[in-house]
C-alpha cells in the first residue's frame, strides 16, 4: 500500500511562529544590535544550564536574534544554536539556521540525504517554542532586577 505524501500544516506552522514572537519580544524586549542576556534554565532544584539571546541585527521590520545554550555537558557536546529572524510586520519569528544548517524546507521527502524529517522546519519551530516557553516559566535573567 503507498503512503501518501506529507501536506505542510501551514496553520501549525504559522501559529507556531506566531507565539514564538510573542515569547522572543518578552524574552529580549527592548534589546539593540550587539546586546545579549543570558537565563539561567532550572527545574525544581536542577540547572541545566544558561539560554543566550542575542540580537545581531535590527532593521525597521525585522531583527535576527542568535538564540544559544550552555551547560553542563558543553565538555561533551555542543548545546544547540539557532538563529532566529523576528518579522514585526506580520507578527512571527522563524528559525532560519540550526546547528549552523539554513533554509529549511516546509516539507522534505522521506528518507533524503541529510534525513531531514518531512515536517522538519515545523519541528525546529515548535523546539524553539518549547526551549521558550520553559525560559520565561523556570528561567531567571542575571541582568534584569527581579520584579515584584
Amino acid at each position: 500500500m503507498a503512503r501518501a505524501a506529507y501536506v505542510t500544516d501551514l496553520k501549525s506552522l504559522q501559529g507556531e511562529c506566531s507565539a514564538n514572537y510573542l515569547r522572543l519580544l518578552r524574552l529580549i524586549g527592548d534589546m539593540e544590535a550587539g546586546q545579549a542576556r543570558d537565563i539561567a534554565l532550572s527545574a525544581n532544584t536542577h540547572h541545566f544550564g544558561d539560554l543566550h539571546l542575542e540580537v545581531l541585527e535590527t532593521a525597521p521590520y525585522t531583527t535576527m536574534v542568535q538564540v544559544s545554550q550552555t551547560g553542563p555537558l558543553d565538555d561533551f557536546m555542543a548545546g544547540p544554536r539557532m538563529r532566529v529572524h523576528l518579522y514585526h510586520d506580520v507578527r512571527m519569528a522563524e528559525v532560519t539556521d540550526f546547528q549552523r544548517e539554513r533554509h529549511f524546507n516546509g516539507r522534505y521527502r522521506y528518507p533524503n540525504a541529510r534525513m531531514h524529517q518531512p515536517d522538519e522546519k515545523l519541528q525546529l519551530n515548535r523546539f524553539l517554542g518549547e526551549w521558550l516557553a520553559h525560559a520565561l516559566a523556570h528561567g531567571h535573567s542575571y541582568d534584569l532586577p527581579e520584579v515584584r
